[in-house]
């Protein structure tokens, strides 16, 4: 007899305890039997926890040998995560936020996806839900062994790079080193583009099951986009680094390597970041770069820019 496909929910818990019951209500009432829930508590100072356990205590304690609890120090997102991944057992992996909420019956549609496919990775549709209405977001339809486009447009925002639209097999995990980024900006889209890239199949799953808390769209001050945007350069400098001595055919990202560069020169030369003197390989790098149009981050003609700006370094 078949073992049950198992799904493991990984869910970092800090300072969301105007959330926490809706959210663990919405996951723990799946009709799906075979999930692991584990939550990490990010060291939250609120009564995030205490409300968690209320909850289970008064309607879920059936499902408490399911349920894992991990306590942690602040550490932020993208420790919270990985965390949380130390402690599955599941044949796959779904990172979900704890200010979210879940469609009912989601993860039987995702398991049943995977089960018809096969794939490495499932991904699907999500409402991004504003304070005064809701927008439906519909993720593209790539073939099973299109990960290259996949990566290339979650990098450059024509796909959605979200950890929480995604399934993942565990084991992608496991045979690989699978890097966390220093910030916590586009951390999800840092992880993604390395699991897509090394994974060997992909499916979409065109339903919409993720409700994603969107706040007011225009509050980020210009300080606050320039911090925003260095994080962004940051990390993904630091993932070409880690993976630029890598062969192209065993490297999961070397297909924005280019996009990656580009964006970091663009961006250090409209957002004053000075990334060029931060890192003094990263003109040489910029010159090697090749002008991408197709759904590239960085317009054509800020590439050009970029690379008239670095003939001069």
């Amino acid at each position: 007899m078949n073992k049950p496909l198992t799904i493991s929910v990984i869910a970092p818990i800090y300072g969301v305890e105007s959330y926490i019951v809706a959210f663990a209500e919405s996951l723990l009432s799946q009709s799906y039997p075979h999930i692991e829930f584990i939550f990490v508590n990010d060291g939250t100072k609120d009564r995030s926890i205490e409300l968690l356990e209320t909850l289970i205590a008064e309607k879920y304690e059936h499902l408490r040998p399911q349920i894992k609890i991990i306590h942690k120090a602040n550490g932020g997102l993208p420790a919270a995560r990985r965390t949380g991944l130390d402690h599955v057992t599941g044949d796959y992996v779904y990172h979900a936020d704890s200010d979210d909420w879940i469609e009912e019956g989601a993860i039987e549609k995702i398991a049943h996806r995977i089960e018809e496919t096969n794939a490495d990775i499932v991904y699907f549709n999500f409402y991004k839900e504003y304070p005064t209405r809701t927008k439906p977001k519909r993720d593209r339809c790539y073939a099973r062994d299109a990960q290259r486009d996949y990566v290339r447009n979650m990098y450059n925002h024509c796909s959605y790079a979200s950890v929480w639209n995604k399934c993942v097999r565990r084991s992608l995990y496991l045979e690989h080193d699978i890097y966390t980024p220093r910030y916590g900006y586009a951390e999800d889209c840092y992880l993604m583009t390395q699991l897509v890239g090394y994974s060997h199949s992909i499916a979409h799953l065109d339903d919409y099951l993720y409700h994603y808390r969107k706040g007011n769209p225009n509050a980020l001050t210009g300080q606050q986009r320039r911090k925003r945007k260095r994080e962004y350069a940051l990390n993904f400098i630091d993932l070409y680094e880690k993976y630029r001595d890598v062969p192209e055919e065993k490297n999961p990202v070397a297909c924005i390597f280019d996009d990656i560069l580009m964006q970091a020169g663009w961006y250090s030369i409209f957002y004053r970041l000075d990334l060029f003197k931060e890192y003094p390989w990263l003109a040489k790098a910029v010159r090697g770069a090749k002008i991408r149009g197709g759904g590239s981050d960085v317009p054509i003609i800020a590439q050009l820019i970029t690379k008239m700006w670095v003939l001069f370094k």
